[in-house]
């Protein structure tokens, strides 16, 4: 019997017969808005899974703002990024393998992100728990046993197809269908994963279209595509929370009946939004994350390696714009209503937060002002991510157009601008997912409240950015920024828990390691318990 629900990443964590708030909570979230936090929106829970290896040849362009060169997608799987140095898998220390985040043995050839990514950011200082690679290590056995077109794979597929249990298998499976953007998927897609790995359970992501060839294969010798002929495709999109075969709308009909031993259904879907009961994982999770605000950081870096193609967009970005510098900014903007925020609104709450923390240099005003000759020769370059391009333009004709006080050189870069949001486009996602690696290798970074494109982007790098406060009324918000608690992402709707008293209770005064969000006052977020 499955009556679990998780959340996009932690919130705190509700005993379901007592109502004691304990330890961690996991809830799946979808906000139907803009981008909000985690929410695997359809999740099918059953006894088997299939998968197919999808391998795509494309031949792209890539502009870039801040210079004049074109950087090509290189088609076809094994892109090169001419990085010297690089060892090969049968010699890759645990350091150049994330901390042994990632078990030895993978071929370097089909994903050279994995051993290259060491070359261009420092190591995590957030080491993983033993137990928690301990817990990969037994994922991926299991994951090798029961992953697609195995026997046990192809044995609870036919009690999938003919309704009925026809055979025995140890393998049960969490079955992932997508929505919304990229940042939300991620999110979601690390969500149902953790899931996975508390109830051993098997995961099997369905990736549609836009996000095929973005991430290189986590497991090897296997995939965690959903095949293209699972036989509840043409089921997903009746999935909602009104679907009768929802496991809570099974106990309500008496389909399923827990006070007598009847056969169980092939298959129960499983409705995991904000408003539903959740389990207790209090003390796994504890020793799986030990660093309560980690879990994102850890499992996004183990689950996401940009594919082949992904990394050689961002190897040459870096090394064209990015790699002389002694120090990089990252400014991610997300603009959710351009007619409620306009430019010069979000254009003066940057500046006024980048001057005002320091992380940027002001400029000489003074007409005719001759450079800065101080001894002060360091050059920073600031990595823009925005749909617009307007913020890129600003910010490089200041700094282009007038002097710093400091003396510093400050180059600024815009990898693409979409002018607006496009689903279903998987170029348009390569370079969406090209910026939030690029923005997660920053030194220092600013993003944008609400924003999941943001939140990925620092809890990959390990990074507690300055996050600009939602304007309201066309007005700088005072003060512009705050410095986040954190890394973790935020979680923006979770439950009251006040059980079903008139009352509600937030989390944060109940659970030291979960508090009120800096950019969603009633959303939370994981930090460090001290």
């Amino acid at each position: 019997m499955v009556s679990d629900e998780f959340s996009g990443m932690i919130s705190t964590i509700r005993d379901q017969t007592s109502c004691n708030r304990k330890g961690f909570l996991f809830k799946v979230q979808r906000n139907g808005y803009c981008s909000v936090i985690p929410f695997a929106c359809l999740t099918v829970l059953f006894s088997i899974l299939v998968t197919v290896l999808i391998v795509q040849q494309r031949s792209t362009t890539f502009k870039v703002n801040g210079g004049d060169a074109k950087i090509n997608a290189l088609a076809g799987g094994a892109a090169q990024t001419e990085t010297p140095g690089v060892v090969d898998s049968g010699n890759a220390s645990s350091q150049q393998l994330l901390d042994e985040l990632f078990a030895p043995g993978h071929d370097k050839g089909s994903c050279l992100s994995r051993y290259e990514a060491i070359l261009y950011r420092k190591p995590s200082s957030h080491k993983p728990s033993p137990y928690l690679l301990s817990k990969l290590r037994s994922y991926e056995s299991l994951h090798n046993l029961c992953g697609p077109y195995t026997e046990a794979y192809n044995k609870t597929l036919e009690q999938l197809k003919y309704g009925r249990k026809v055979s025995t298998t140890d393998c049960n499976y969490v079955v992932y269908t997508p929505l919304s953007g990229l940042g939300n998927r991620m999110l979601t897609i690390a969500s149902a994963f953790l899931y996975a790995l508390l109830t051993n359970r098997v995961l099997l992501v369905e990736f549609g279209s836009e996000i095929t060839g973005l991430f290189c294969e986590p497991f090897q010798q296997t995939t965690w595509l959903l095949p293209r002929d699972f036989p509840l495709r043409n089921q997903f999109d009746n999935f909602s929370q009104e679907y009768p075969r929802t496991y809570g709308n099974m106990l309500k009909s008496r389909v399923i009946n827990t006070a007598v031993k009847s056969p169980p259904p092939p298959f129960p879907y499983i409705y995991l939004a904000y408003n539903i009961d959740f389990p207790s994982f209090k003390q796994e999770l504890s020793k799986l994350f030990p660093d309560e605000e980690t879990v994102f950081h850890h499992l996004g870096r183990y689950l996401f390696q940009p594919s082949n193609e992904a990394w050689g967009l961002i190897t040459r970005f870096y090394r064209a714009y990015l790699s002389k510098a002694d120090e990089t900014i990252g400014i991610q903007v997300r603009v959710f209503d351009t007619k409620a925020t306009p430019f010069q609104t979000v254009m003066h709450q940057i500046l006024s937060c980048t001057l005002k923390e320091k992380l940027l240099p002001e400029v000489l005003y003074v007409k005719n002002s001759a450079a800065s000759l101080s001894n002060n020769q360091s050059m920073k370059a600031v990595l823009v991510t925005s749909l617009y391009s307007e913020y890129y333009e600003h910010i490089k004709g200041m700094y282009w157009t007038k002097p710093t006080v400091s003396g510093e050189v400050i180059g600024v870069y815009q990898p693409s601008h979409e002018e607006h949001e496009i689903y279903g486009n998987n170029m348009h996602s390569m370079k969406a997912w090209t910026e939030i690696y690029l923005l997660s290798m920053s030194n220092v970074l600013i993003t944008s409240s609400w924003s999941t494109f943001g939140y990925v982007a620092q809890s990959l790098g390990g990074l507690k950015p300055w996050m600009l406060y939602r304007p309201f009324n066309g007005t700088t918000p005072d003060p512009p920024c705050v410095q986040a608690m954190s890394m973790e992402p935020c979680f923006h709707f979770p439950p009251s828990y006040g059980c079903k008293a008139d009352v509600y209770i937030g989390p944060g005064a109940i659970v030291p390691h979960v508090k009120h969000c800096e950019d969603v006052e009633w959303g939370l977020k994981l930090v460090k318990d001290h």
